[in-house]
């Protein structure tokens, strides 16, 4: 009998050719940009009519850190902007938050909220940046949650539409780019089932619901509810405001461990669960065949009409990726499996990482990234993409020399580069982020803004990094990046050892 009872570190040094490349290499119309969101940058989490979030209510179970100011970017917004246009920011990514647009979920619009954003668009749009709106970044309005349970309840399919629908009418037509959700698969993974459970503190009681189904039905309903907006879109809107509609997805770079078949496999259904459990539908109507072999009555069914109006939903594919992981058929203990054990059961494989995932670090792998951009290529009819979020997490404030960061960015910059070569159509990419802000998983204490943060300072003082200055040089041209021969970069691999 075998137990796979530890774990030996094996580093292996790989490389990766980069043609040298400055910004004028990309096609004209690329964007470059960064991104942020709402809850994460703006603050003043109960000024000007807003009420509580899901986010809002979590961050303040265990009177821990929260988003409560944050960055203060409601505040400090015409700060950032101006920054943004001396840096040569073509681009800026942000979200609204439902609860500050329209407080109660549905119902009266809150008129400073509508202002905030108003303001923030015709701030963006008079320094020539282009304003790339995520709607649902994670920050369901409490009362909703309350109402019927969020994302496993099929209402929230039509009160979603219904806030699409002001922000379309509203903002649209100075916004030609319009993301549903925010990677949708893992904050159903991550949010759901065994999850996190936004909207609740622990201890959850999950006797209250079937956790073993509402990972899926979430999903689920969260395809719905962007094909219902995309498509209103299209009916109402697209004619005369000329923008498209995408949805974004968590997109790991999955490599087999070893070249064994079964590493090969089990790397295959990796990818239909974490890739094609979303866009099979939006591209072919319909889940990948391997969800539904293995979950059976547990993954939700499209009616003909469901299908149809899911399938060619989306206009583009946002890319949300950070880091590559090693796929094996056999038990591993990993950091990611932890968020939701039930479903990386149902995959029937383990994920190992690179770098440190305890601590929110991992290496830099830009084939990853590659091996993405071409498998949709390939698999999914080629979509146009836009790299939503990119960036290299640091311990926040341990310096302004932010060189990893740069190494970190300009490999990815290369190998969205190559992929573009090869043929995919690729549109814009985004830094994660512009300045320092509360994260989701590192609070305060990790960062990956290009702009220091200083949080004990009440007016929230920002300050550049270096990636800032080599950011703003390779968008205004002053800076190249020289021809890399081989870039060194560290694989780890976890390997097994047997007793």
């Amino acid at each position: 009998m075998s137990l796979f009872s530890s774990f030996i570190l094996v580093t292996v040094l790989a490389t990766c050719y980069i043609d040298a490349f400055t910004r004028n290499d990309f096609p004209e119309d690329f964007l470059f940009g960064a991104s942020t969101s709402a809850y994460q940058w703006e603050g003043a989490f109960d000024e000007d009519g807003k009420t509580h979030s899901v986010w809002d209510t979590t961050s303040h179970c265990d009177n821990g850190s929260n988003g409560d100011i944050a960055s203060d970017g409601y505040h400090k917004y015409k700060e950032d902007v101006k920054l943004m246009a001396e840096m040569g920011l073509e681009a800026f990514r942000f979200s609204i938050s439902w609860p500050r647009l329209i407080p109660n979920g549905r119902g009266p619009i809150n008129p400073k909220g509508l202002l905030f954003y108003k303001n923030l668009i015709k701030e963006l749009r008079g320094h020539g940046i282009e304003p790339h709106v995520t709607l649902y970044h994670y920050d369901l309005p409490q009362s909703l949650e309350d109402e019927y349970g969020g994302w496993i309840n099929p209402k929230i399919i039509e009160d979603f539409t219904a806030f699409a629908n002001v922000c379309f009418r509203e903002f649209g037509d100075d916004v030609k780019l319009w993301t549903t959700i925010n990677e949708a698969p893992i904050f159903a993974i991550a949010s759901y089932g065994e999850g996190i459970k936004f909207g609740h503190c622990l201890p959850i009681n999950y006797s209250t619901g079937n956790f073993c189904t509402e990972t899926y039905i979430a999903g689920h309903n969260m395809l719905l509810a962007h094909a219902s907006a995309s498509n209103l879109y299209k009916l109402k809107y697209k004619t005369k405001q000329r923008g498209s509609v995408g949805l974004s997805i968590s997109a790991y770079g999955l490599s087999p461990y070893t070249n064994s078949k079964d590493d090969e496999i089990a790397t295959q259904r990796a990818e239909a669960f974490l890739y094609g459990w979303m866009l099979k539908p939006l591209v072919f109507g319909d889940y990948p065949d391997i969800m539904k072999r293995t979950l059976g009555s547990r993954l939700p069914v499209f009616s003909e009409e469901e299908s149809e109006q899911v399938k060619g939903s989306t206009e583009f594919v946002g890319v949300i990726h950070y880091n590559t992981f090693y796929v094996t058929n056999r038990p591993a203990p990993s950091p990611i499996t932890s968020i939701n054990k039930l479903f990386f059961t149902d995959i029937g494989a383990s994920l190992i990482a690179t770098g440190n995932a305890s601590s929110f670090e991992f290496d830099a792998i830009p084939w990853g990234l590659e091996d993405i951009l071409e498998h949709l290529k390939e698999s999914y009819n080629n979509p146009p993409i836009y790299i939503l979020e990119n960036g290299k997490p640091m311990k926040h404030g341990s310096t302004l020399q932010d060189t990893p960061r740069i190494e970190f960015i300009q490999a990815y910059i290369g190998a969205v580069l190559n992929a573009i070569k090869n043929g995919s159509d690729t549109r814009g990419y985004f830094v994660w982020s512009m300045v320092d802000l509360y994260e989701i998983m590192g609070g305060y204490i990790t960062s990956y803004g290009m702009y220091y943060v200083n949080f004990s300072d009440p007016g929230r003082k920002r300050s550049p990094k270096l990636s800032a200055s080599w950011y703003s040089g390779f968008l205004n041209g002053t800076i190249d990046v020289a021809s890399q021969d081989t870039i060194q970069l560290q694989r780890k691999f976890s390997g097994f050892s047997s007793l």
